[in-house]
């Protein structure tokens, strides 16, 4: 008895577990936000297509973004995957970010070398991808409330000094 619940508990284990992707081919896509006027966060959306060369499907994935490391969501597609993440606006910097993706063999071997203090750049990644960012437009220098403002005591004042000079 005790060995068949063992080995339904180890099917249903192996059958929770990810499959390795061999030779992964990938498509990506990839937003940023340019506006900081109307967002208190810079956000990182990327989107991908996985076709594994030994058709692997449901293979789980993490990235890892400048140390930090966030889950990749599948899609409802086979093949389909997104991660995001946000930063303060102060803290995302313009230029190229480089997103490395795990599966879940290397990931683990990852946390494990950050536990240990060991060297991460060791930790090769199944695939890695860049996401270019412009920077997040935080509006013009001068608000056209004070711009409007300026504007009108100007014309108040030449108004008024040309009415002194007509009546004198």
């Amino acid at each position: 008895m005790m060995r068949i619940i063992a080995a339904i508990l180890a099917l249903c284990l192996s059958r929770c577990a990810g499959e390795t992707c061999t030779d992964p081919a990938i498509s990506t896509s990839s937003y940023t936000t340019t506006d900081a006027v109307i967002s208190s966060e810079t956000v990182f959306i990327v989107e991908l297509s996985l076709a594994c060369g030994n058709g692997a499907q449901s293979v789980a994935l993490y990235a890892d973004v400048n140390g930090n490391q966030f889950p990749v969501t599948r899609g409802q597609d086979v093949g389909k995957y997104q991660v995001s993440w946000s930063v303060p606006h102060k803290q995302a910097s313009s230029g190229t970010h480089h997103v490395k993706f795990f599966d879940e063999e290397s990931f683990s071997a990852l946390r494990k070398a950050q536990r240990n203090n060991e060297d991460v750049e060791a930790i090769k990644p199944l695939f890695s991808v860049n996401v270019d960012h412009r920077g997040a437009w935080s509006g013009p220098w001068v608000s056209t409330e004070v711009l409007a403002a300026a504007v009108g005591i100007i014309l108040y004042y030449l108004a008024y000094s040309t009415k002194g000079s007509i009546q004198a």
